[in-house]
């Protein structure tokens, strides 16, 4: 039997969050008929191992997600994210992406994003506070004929 108890946690164990994760693919899979889905990650790491740039997100459907980028506040300012997204683009139309979607806040880093092609398919105002989410859309080369990859990834 299944207890209704609510339980509030404010720091999950990762094993259940993903439990809760692969439940929803299972159901989105199942009621689209797609399952393609794949985690898509890209890390720059230092000579000693430690992760200093890079993304993670996945693609499912014909569209990669950039869920993270993250670039070493040492590091920013010299192309390097510029090459993660160009890599994470270029990985998501090798396995068959016509799309991403990402999503940054207003005091983060649009003005990067529409710089690289991404255009804004909506906003959020008001989180946090009187910052706005903005969420961003950059067609890829495959599903368009008339651009090649190189193109596209270039930004």
């Amino acid at each position: 039997m299944t207890s209704d108890a609510l339980r509030v946690e404010d720091d999950p164990r990762p094993e259940d969050t993903a439990f809760l994760d692969a439940r929803l693919y299972e159901f989105n899979a199942a009621a689209s008929g797609v399952d393609d889905g794949r985690w898509l990650a890209i890390f720059v790491r230092d000579a000693g191992g430690e992760i200093v740039a890079g993304m993670h997100g996945w693609t499912w459907g014909g569209t990669g997600f950039v869920q993270t980028l993250w670039v070493r506040k040492d590091l920013r300012g010299h192309g390097l994210a510029s090459r993660i997204m160009a890599e994470a683009e270029a990985e998501a139309v090798r396995r068959g992406c016509h799309q991403m979607h990402l999503d940054s806040h207003s005091y983060q880093a649009p003005g990067f994003y529409r710089r690289l092609g991404y255009e804004v398919i909506g906003e959020l105002p008001g989180w946090p506070g009187d910052d706005t989410r903005i969420f961003f859309r950059k067609a890829l080369g495959r599903a368009y004929p008339n651009r090649d990859i190189d193109a596209v990834t270039q930004g």
